[in-house]
C-alpha cells in the first residue's frame, strides 16, 4: 500500500485521496522537464496530487502555473497540497476538463503525466481509471489541448511508457507538432527504456536532442546523474 504521504525537501505530498501517487518517473518529469528563461505562464494538464506543478515553482520562482484537474476529489488533495507550500500565490488549481479548457493568455510550458495505457485491465475505480488509463482523455485530446493553450513559441513536456510513445509520437506529427529533446529512462544500464519525456512545440527547431537517464547502478544504488537530477527535491540526497 502506498504512504499517504511523501516528503520532499521543500514540501509535502498528501495522495491518500488520490488515485495516482508520486513516482519515481513522475519525479524525473518535473525535474528535468526544460524550464527556459523565457517561460513565465505554466500549464499543468491532470495535475493529481499537484507535485509536477509545486516541483516546478521549487525550480523558477518567476513562473505562475494553472494546474488543471478534473477529478473533484484530486483537486481537492493538490489545493491542500499547493496551500500548505510557499508558492500558493503563484499556483492556480482548477477543476476542469482538458479536453474543454481553453485559456485567454496562451502558456509557454505545458507540462503532463497523463493516463497512460490503451488497452490494460480497467479498475472498479473510476478515480484510477482516470489517473491511469486513456479513458478520460485520448492522447488526440491530449495534443488537441497543448495545440490550443501553447503559445506559438512555447513547448509541452510529456511523460510516456515507450510503446505508447510511438504512438503519440505519429499524432504529434499529424499535428505539425515538432520534437526538440527526449529523454528515455531506464531503471538499470541493462534494462530497457520504460519510459519517455518527450519536449515538443509548435516552432521547428534547429535541431533536436536526445538524452538517456539510468535510475539505478547494478547494486541498486542511485546513479550519479539520478542523484544530481533529484538532489534539490529527494531529502536523503
Amino acid at each position: 500500500m502506498s504512504n499517504s504521504w511523501f516528503q520532499f525537501k521543500q514540501f509535502r505530498i498528501n495522495q491518500d485521496k488520490c488515485a495516482m501517487k508520486v513516482t519515481t518517473d513522475a519525479c524525473i518529469l518535473g525535474a528535468w522537464t526544460p524550464l527556459k528563461p523565457e517561460v513565465k505562464n505554466v500549464m499543468d494538464i491532470g495535475t493529481g496530487t499537484g507535485l509536477l506543478s509545486l516541483m516546478l515553482a521549487q525550480r523558477n520562482p518567476g513562473i505562475r502555473i494553472d494546474a488543471i484537474e478534473i477529478d473533484n476529489t484530486a483537486k481537492g488533495q493538490a489545493s491542500e497540497n499547493v496551500k500548505n507550500s510557499v508558492w500558493e500565490d503563484r499556483i492556480n488549481v482548477i477543476e476542469a476538463d482538458a479536453k474543454e479548457y481553453c485559456s485567454d493568455n496562451k502558456y509557454d510550458l505545458i507540462i503532463s503525466n497523463p493516463p497512460f495505457f490503451n488497452n490494460s485491465l480497467l479498475s472498479r475505480k473510476e478515480s484510477e481509471n482516470r489517473a491511469r488509463h486513456t479513458k478520460s482523455i485520448s492522447y488526440s485530446d491530449l495534443l488537441k489541448a497543448i495545440e490550443v493553450n501553447l503559445s506559438d513559441t512555447g513547448y509541452a513536456s510529456v511523460l510516456l511508457p515507450c510503446p505508447e510513445y510511438f504512438q503519440f509520437y505519429e499524432l504529434m506529427v499529424e499535428a505539425g507538432l515538432y520534437e526538440s529533446r527526449k529523454l528515455q529512462i531506464k531503471h538499470t544500464r541493462h534494462s530497457e527504456a520504460k519510459r519517455v519525456v518527450t519536449v515538443f512545440g509548435k516552432a521547428k527547431p534547429n535541431e533536436s536532442f536526445f538524452s538517456e537517464l539510468v535510475i539505478k547502478e547494478d547494486d541498486q544504488n542511485y546513479t550519479s546523474a539520478f542523484k544530481e537530477l533529484l538532489a534539490p527535491f529527494y531529502l536523503y540526497l
